[in-house]
């Protein structure tokens, strides 16, 4: 048995009839559900978060995608 989990459930996923931890018998579907919700959040929910989809163990976990970091500190590198 495979899940599909989300990670942060922001107010849009509240507001939305998507469902957060789904059970799926194989790992194929539990991966086509996870991208379909990903997806659909993307496209649907108010911009303010992206999402991405990771696999955990025998889950797929929808979270926040994490920003790409260029290496900087942040303390003004030159």
């Amino acid at each position: 048995m495979h899940k599909v989990l989300v990670a942060q459930e922001c107010g849009c996923f509240k507001r939305s009839d998507l469902s957060n931890n789904i059970s799926v018998e194989s790992k194929d579907d539990a991966l086509s559900k996870a991208i379909e919700m990903r997806d659909i959040m993307n496209d649907e929910f108010c911009g303010k978060h992206d999402f991405e989809v990771l696999e955990e163990s025998n889950n797929f976990v929808i979270g926040f995608k994490q920003e790409a970091h260029s290496g900087c500190c942040g303390g003004g590198c030159h």
